[in-house]
């Protein structure tokens, strides 16, 4: 008994030592200084389709921000609408043996091959936004079957028969073999699937195209006066389908999807957009460094373990407008 009393002594002394001691001085953080040692030095490579839009430049700004402060290299390789060239920088940048790559397909296809030989040479892979067929160590991005249900469902309340309305609705899709466009589609097919309220009276490939989409609207406006909706893939491109749409005067709901710069707000208070489902390129651009982090810090071999990070999405709205709704990229570079 008088031996344990000792020891409950002794624990209470040093426990009030320690105490002490962290009272002047703070306990140290051990695991900091081998963190930053573990990113330190190290290189990411950025493959996107173009730096010439809105999600890519976001994504950069906040991994370049992010570099700068852990200290790993960011190096941005443009594709410039090419998946040729896009190839060629994938291609380059393996002979360079980076930590990471990261990269944003145009489709499900044209990557594939290469990624997998990154990965056979040891190379990290993380894929944003847009999938390949092919699995990578990660994929961090829109949940793109998820997107296609919300916007089928919105145009079952808004356009449905029996909501009194034509039920008639049309689809403004990316490239036909965009993750974009394939998982999105897959969706709004299976929730409309031999629904009786809706009808699809047309599906076109805008290719991210204003101006297709624009005129693939108009021709669709004309051949249906009664068209209730239009779901579009990406507000970029739907800035023209939406144009289509004040043109006719009709009174015509869409719903969009794109990473909620502040174009999106702006087209939804103007009217272009009813809504716009956002996948908040910051919040991307916070899961992207964070799986950087990880894979960085990570032994596992390439290849060797795979996760998949979807982003939250926003709704915007004229009802949901605020402050807060969409970024600006001069703002997420400050």
């Amino acid at each position: 008994m008088k031996m344990l009393k000792c020891l409950a002594a002794s624990v209470v002394v040093g426990c009030m030592a320690l105490a002490g001691a962290s009272a002047q001085e703070g306990l140290k953080d051990e695991i900091r200084q081998p963190t930053l040692d573990m990113l330190k030095g190290k290189k990411v490579v950025f493959v996107p389709m173009s730096m010439s839009f809105d999600l890519p430049e976001g994504w950069a700004a906040v991994m370049q921000k992010d570099a700068e402060r852990r200290g790993y290299q960011l190096d941005i390789r443009d594709a410039n609408w090419s998946t040729d060239t896009g190839t060629r920088a994938i291609t380059q940048a393996i002979t360079e043996k980076p930590d990471i790559i990261v990269v944003q397909n145009f489709d499900v296809t044209s990557y594939a091959r290469t990624l997998k030989k990154a990965q056979d040479q040891g190379i990290k892979v993380v894929q944003v936004n847009m999938r390949s067929s092919y699995q990578t160590d990660a994929f961090v991005g829109a949940d793109w079957h998820g997107i296609g249900e919300y916007a089928a469902n919105r145009m079952l309340e808004v356009c449905g028969k029996d909501k009194g309305k034509s039920g008639k609705i049309a689809i403004v899709q990316g490239p036909a073999t965009a993750a974009a466009s394939v998982y999105q589609l897959n969706a709004i097919t299976a929730t409309l699937k031999d629904n009786p309220n809706i009808e699809i009276v047309s599906s076109q490939t805008g290719d991210w195209d204003q101006s297709k989409a624009r005129g693939i609207a108009q021709t669709v406006i004309q051949q249906n006066p009664d068209l209730c909706g239009i779901i579009g893939f990406w507000d970029v491109m739907d800035a023209g389908t939406g144009a289509a749409i004040q043109e006719s005067g009709k009174d015509i709901y869409l719903i969009t999807s794109g990473g909620g710069n502040k174009t999106a707000c702006q087209g939804v208070e103007n009217g272009t957009f009813d809504e716009v489902i956002s996948y908040d390129v910051p919040g991307q651009g916070r899961d992207l460094i964070s799986t950087i982090s990880i894979l960085l810090q990570s032994d596992k071999d390439a290849g060797e373990e795979k996760f998949v990070l979807y982003t939250p999405n926003k709704i915007i709205t004229k009802d949901s407008l605020g402050p807060e709704s969409c970024w600006d990229l001069d703002v997420l570079k400050g």
